[in-house]
């Protein structure tokens, strides 16, 4: 114990027994031994604190970057923003040109129901009619 090895304890002993008397030693005792106990709590309260300080500081960093890659990702949402506003600035370009092959619209067919004569009945109808 505190690097004393068994006679250093027994000398240390007989010499407290010689000065305290046998009469106070107990009480002495006691109350070295509450010291003692009372640096122990102290010291792992202490080492305790230290503990949830240094994970205190670790979560801090953590949190911290989390933020940078938010921020980050939050930089690239933009660069996707100005893309996006590209892209529509396109489209609606192109949705507001002159289409290039432009048809005519087609005339409206008249609907009947009577079978539609051959060309080369047509034809026969013409030279008849001349």
């Amino acid at each position: 114990m505190f690097g004393m090895g068994f006679t250093e304890i027994l000398l240390i002993a007989v010499i407290a027994i010689i000065f305290l008397g046998p009469d106070k030693l107990p009480s002495t005792m006691i109350e070295i031994a509450k010291f003692f106990r009372q640096v122990k709590n102290t010291i792992t309260t202490v080492k305790t604190s230290i503990e949830e300080e240094m994970n205190v500081s670790d979560i801090k960093q953590e949190a911290l970057a989390y933020k940078k890659e938010l921020m980050g990702i939050g930089e690239y949402g933009e660069n996707l923003k100005d893309m996006g506003n590209g892209i529509l600035a396109d489209i609606d370009e192109t949705i507001n040109a002159e289409p290039v092959n432009k048809k005519e619209p087609q005339e409206p067919q008249e609907i009947t129901f009577a079978k539609k004569k051959k060309q080369s009945d047509e034809k026969k109808e013409e030279e008849i009619d001349v």
